[in-house]
C-alpha cells in the first residue's frame, strides 16, 4: 500500500530547476529519516539525499551543491529542490522511509531533463 504521494516531476531543459514534494498520508514520517532515491531506466535505484527529523541532511556526491532536501514536519511533507539539472538526472524519483525492518515507498515521480 502506497503511503506517500510524490509530485513535482516533469520535463525541464538542462540547467533548469524542479521541486519535488513527498507527502505522507499515513503519518509514518514522524521521527524518522526520509530519503529520496532515483532510478534511471535500465539502472539500479540509487540514494540521492536524506533528512533527519531534526533537519540534518546528507547528499550523494552526484547532486551535492545542486539539490537541497528539506521537510515541513507540520505538513508531513519532504521536498527536494533540484537546481542546475543535467540530463543524467533523468529518472523516476521516489521518497522512502525505513522503520525497523519495513521500508515504505511512494509511487515515484518522473523527472526528465533534456539536453
Amino acid at each position: 500500500q502506497v503511503q506517500f504521494v510524490e509530485s513535482g516531476g516533469g520535463l525541464v531543459q538542462a540547467g533548469g530547476s524542479l521541486r519535488l514534494s513527498c507527502t505522507d498520508s499515513g503519518r509514518i514520517f514522524g521521527g524518522h529519516v526520509v530519503a529520496w532515491h532515483r532510478q534511471a531506466q535500465g539502472k539500479q535505484r540509487e540514494w540521492v539525499a536524506g533528512i533527519s527529523w531534526s533537519g540534518e541532511t546528507n547528499y550523494a556526491d552526484s547532486v551535492k551543491g545542486r539539490f537541497a532536501i528539506s521537510r515541513d514536519n507540520a505538513k508531513n511533507t519532504v521536498y527536494l529542490q533540484m537546481n542546475s539539472l543535467k540530463p543524467e538526472d533523468t529518472a523516476v524519483y521516489y521518497c522512502n522511509v525505513v522503520v525497523g525492518r519495513t521500508e515504505y515507498w511512494g509511487q515515484g515521480t518522473q523527472v526528465t531533463v533534456s539536453p
